[in-house]
């Protein structure tokens, strides 16, 4: 027993030498009541999610990202930004810090309790001398986003309280998303999504069975496919695919394939957010015969380099950058060093699991860093989306090259 109690003691020792834990500041930011307000019809959120999409795609590769997730999170670091720097946000989000705090704010507050979407945001900042949080910041982001805040000194131990966070937000789908903690961070701003979902119709065993996935470079794979006949068909110019949706009808799997003759990466550049909002709102009534193979994906990207060709150049420039709104520091100016996203998605055949988690990191100038049936068998590359029917939203989009 005197053993275990002084390997008990010796494990404090070692885990308080790696650094203090975050104190959580959120009892002294309750949010305060805010009015929702509608964006504007030309402000659709969904421009966003398919331009993000169609930036982050690379030719030949699975892509997946959680639109909706990075919009949290640039969302709540637009509240700190100033100047040119605002106004290249707000081109990029598509709105101003305002109508998307209240948008989100309504989004996220018209959850279902038992909703197969569950949203999550905090705010960690650095107790180091040289900075000084901005208290009305923080109180913003508390207002609109329920955003957890705390305070650390930042270290090896808040880069794991960051990363369990992510985790437990997500159900477990997300691990180390941080990797480290450079020593000018001042302050990440992260969110977390968790989506689970079981079909409104469960797949049932006859509906199971082999087949060939067919790569863009004429690579055979063998699958498991997944097969139905629905009737909310799809067509475009470029592509034919369906809806099928998840127990409740709030949320659908969305597929796009191409046609013969067209790639993945000429589809996702013909996407527009309002095209895609009209064609999913007014599918057709027609019959579709389905094939869906079971499949797994995780992503792991950096933004920066997709938002600074979207237009948000001066966020992640150390002298352009006008993120005072976010706090103070004596070190130098505040800017975007990164932007991590991670994502997770398995289909199979009684429903849908994915995660996403989006991380801001926010550095100061100490240290710079760089009517017959239709058939749509997905037996080669496709587009795919999860998206919230009420809103036409996609909060997942991706492409499947590859079955791995």
């Amino acid at each position: 027993m005197r053993r275990i109690i002084a390997f008990v003691l010796l494990m404090g020792l070692l885990l308080t030498g790696c650094g203090s834990t975050a104190e959580d500041l959120t009892q002294g930011y309750i949010p305060r009541q805010v009015s929702n307000e509608i964006l504007p019809p030309d402000e659709n959120p969904a421009n966003f999610a398919v331009s993000l999409f169609r930036n982050s795609v690379k030719e030949g590769e699975n892509t997946l990202i959680s639109p909706l997730s990075v919009l949290c999170a640039l969302a709540m670091t637009a509240n700190g930004a100033k100047g040119e720097t605002l106004a290249q946000m707000e081109d990029v989000l598509g709105a101003s810090p305002e109508q998307l705090n209240s948008w989100l704010h309504s989004y996220m507050g018209s959850r279902k309790q038992n909703d197969a979407l569950h949203l999550a945001n905090a705010i960690w900042f650095n107790t180091h001398e040289r900075f000084t949080p901005n208290h009305d910041f923080l109180q913003t982001n508390a207002d609109y986003f329920g955003a957890g805040i705390h305070a650390a000194e930042f270290g090896d131990m808040t880069c794991r309280e960051i990363n369990a966070w992510v985790h437990d937000h997500t159900d477990g789908m997300i691990r180390d998303i941080l990797d480290e903690i450079p020593d000018d961070a001042v302050m990440y701003l992260v969110n977390a999504l968790a989506f689970e979902a079981q079909w409104a119709a469960v797949f049932t065993e006859h509906q199971v069975r082999g087949g060939v996935f067919t790569t863009q470079d004429g690579r055979k794979q063998d699958a498991q496919f997944m097969y139905d006949t629905l009737y909310t068909y799809l067509e475009t110019e470029n592509a034919t695919g369906f809806i099928r949706y998840y127990q409740g009808n709030d949320y659908a799997f969305v597929a796009l394939l191409p046609n013969e003759g067209t790639t993945v990466s000429q589809l996702v550049k013909s996407l527009d957010g309002d095209s895609l909002a009209a064609l999913l709102a007014e599918p057709k009534e027609a019959a579709v015969d389905i094939a869906i193979p079971k499949f797994e994906a995780e992503t792991s990207l950096e933004m920066r380099a997709v938002l600074k060709a979207m237009g948000m150049t001066d966020a992640f420039d150390p002298d352009q950058a006008d993120l005072s709104g976010l706090g103070e520091s004596a070190a130098g100016n505040i800017f975007i060093n990164r932007v991590l996203h991670k994502t997770f998605i398995s289909v199979g055949e009684k429903g849908t699991r994915a995660g996403a988690a989006t991380v801001v990191e926010a550095n100061d100038r100490a240290m710079e860093i760089v009517d017959s049936a239709n058939i749509v068998y997905l037996d080669r590359p496709f587009v795919y989306m999860i998206v919230d029917c009420a809103h036409n939203l996609p909060a997942f989009m991706g492409t499947c090259m590859d079955l791995g």
